[in-house]
């Protein structure tokens, strides 16, 4: 009999904010919003580096910023943070919040993030 797999989150995303684009580049792939966070809250950090994977496997317990990239099928990539106090989650294109991203496709981004809540992101639910 067929069961399906069960996802268990390792932590709450709080409040969910995705930008505009993001939201854009997830639909034109046929892609659920809830299936990233979904990846992103049990553990599948996507297509960050090794040290970022083991920064977030330690974040989960200490608290820290947790960080995802998901590469959509027309290769764009999606940017999920969760900010260290659980408050927030924020999905984003990375190519918005790191310009030129495009030229180093395996490269995560390096830490240089907008402060958030921004007014143009889309809290889930609302939009």
């Amino acid at each position: 009999m067929f069961q399906p797999t069960r996802l268990k989150p390792l932590f709450h995303p709080g409040k969910l904010l995705v930008a505009p684009a993001a939201i854009e580049a997830l639909r034109s792939n046929s892609v659920p919003v809830i299936s990233v966070v979904l990846r992103h809250i049990a553990g599948d950090w996507g297509v960050v580096s090794e040290d970022d994977r083991l920064q977030n496997d330690v974040s989960i317990a200490a608290g820290l910023r947790l960080i995802s990239i998901y590469r959509l099928p027309d290769q764009t990539r999606i940017l999920v943070i969760t900010e260290w106090d659980r408050s927030n989650t924020t999905i984003e294109r990375l190519d918005d919040v790191v310009p030129g991203s495009d030229s180093r496709p395996t490269r995560p981004a390096n830490r240089r993030y907008p402060a958030w809540p921004r007014a143009d992101y889309v809290q889930e639910g609302r939009a």
